[in-house]
């Protein structure tokens, strides 16, 4: 007799009765197979696939990103609402300050948030004392509207009241996928970093790393930048690098360029005469060091990359005379150098700013049979790179680029 009351069948042909002489009301359970006859044949099927934790594995890195893109900016959020709204409310009414600031309009989602501190109290949640205060148990909504309600204290602190209410609402999509742990497409995810770094550039955090206005900090490099150095991207090829780090977000601004490489497409074919012209003109200062189109390595290259023989120091050849046509236009000549080198190629670096503090390099290395199109491509942030408090200050990749540039450079001669 079963523990509903109803009688189980017998659990095999062995036992008295068959399936004839089962009574009626009797609940039929089905039994597992026997592994020999081919477990897993019958009931659901548990695995996954590889493309199921594929997807997964892909929901699970977006999900990640945006949460610490909303982990930022709540935080940042609930420390300015606390510094603006404490000094005006808490001489009053003491703890009680962020209740008296949501006033009459917010008294269910603050009582919620009361009942919920109680709660954690009560289970031992609340694992630093930090938190144990009504403002951390409130949403990003809520911290929105208590912000909105007082705008007029928050106005002499930040511009554009629209500005934090559009970024707002564009995170709130994002907000509800990550805490139902739904699927957060890749657009979506790329709209909530947009206005992530939006919002925190209005709430006054604007990134203190010089290189920041080239190449904005990540906020996941942010967090683990000391894991990598100061590789701050790493693409499959030199079209994916464009894609996202175009050839004006790279060059443009520059106050110095060092290029090394054997044509230096990168600039040369993404980056127009024209505005190369306007860039020295307003002071930056241009090294390019091409191989010598005449020189064997060039030969060796040709034949690395099985391609016709001359293919590739005519291209070489016609790069230069690019760049000399380039420097022609110039009222300082002495500011656009040019110079080639007969070594055997080894890398390819674009180095900008490099002499500062705020330097972003990209570097790929010559693979034999892999065109340069088709390499791999390092993005490196020079100078301060980003690194937890308190951890050592170790060399990155960035200045060993830059030594090899300048010792290439040493040996190269000019062209005329």
């Amino acid at each position: 007799m079963g523990s509903g009351g109803l009688e189980l069948p017998p659990g095999d042909e062995g036992h008295e009765g068959s399936s004839a002489d089962v009574p009626p009301g009797t609940v039929s359970l089905a039994r597992p197979m026997d592994a020999a006859a081919g477990a897993g044949a019958i009931g659901p099927e548990l695995d996954w696939d590889a493309d199921a934790w594929h997807e997964v594995r892909t929901r699970a890195q977006r999900a990640g990103r945006a949460y610490i893109w909303l982990n930022l900016v709540e935080q940042r959020l609930r420390a300015v609402v606390a510094a603006v709204l404490r000094p005006i409310y808490e001489p009053v009414h003491g703890d009680e300050w962020v209740v008296a600031a949501a006033g009459p309009a917010g008294q269910e989602w603050v009582q919620r948030a009361v009942a919920v501190r109680e709660v954690s109290r009560r289970k031992g949640y609340l694992l630093d004392p930090a938190d144990d205060n009504v403002l951390s148990f409130l949403t990003l909504p809520q911290l929105r509207e208590l912000m909105i309600q007082h705008w007029p204290c928050f106005e002499p602190y930040v511009e554009e009241r629209r500005d934090v209410e559009l970024a707002l609402d564009e995170l709130e999509v994002t907000r509800n996928v990550v805490s139902r742990n739904r699927a957060l497409s890749e657009a979506v995810l790329n709209q909530a970093e947009r206005a992530s770094a939006r919002l925190l550039e209005s709430l006054g955090t604007g990134g203190d790393v010089p290189s920041a206005r080239r190449l904005p900090v990540d906020a996941v490099e942010e967090l683990v930048g000391d894991r990598y150095g100061d590789v701050v991207a790493v693409h499959p090829d030199r079209v994916r690098l464009l894609r996202q780090f175009p050839a004006e977000d790279i060059f443009g601004g520059a106050r110095r360029l060092d290029a090394l490489g054997i044509g230096l497409n990168l600039l040369v074919q993404n980056f127009s005469g024209r505005r190369l012209v306007r860039l020295a003109e307003s002071g930056c200062r241009v090294r390019l060091l091409f191989l010598n189109p005449a020189s064997s390595a060039v030969k060796r290259r040709e034949r690395e990359l099985g391609i016709k023989r001359g293919e590739l120091s005519r291209s070489v050849e016609m790069n230069i005379l690019h760049m000399r046509r380039v420097r022609a236009r110039l009222r300082d000549p002495g500011a656009f150098e040019i110079q080639v080198y007969d070594e055997t190629p080894r890398f390819t670096a674009y180095l900008v700013d490099g002499d500062g503090s705020d330097g972003v390099a990209v570097v790929q290395s010559y693979l034999r049979r892999t065109r340069g199109m088709e390499a791999p491509v390092l993005v490196l942030r020079g100078g301060s790179r980003v690194v937890r408090a308190g951890a050592p200050e170790d060399g990155g990749l960035f200045p060993t680029y830059r030594e090899e540039f300048e010792a290439a450079w040493a040996d190269s001669r000019p062209v005329s």
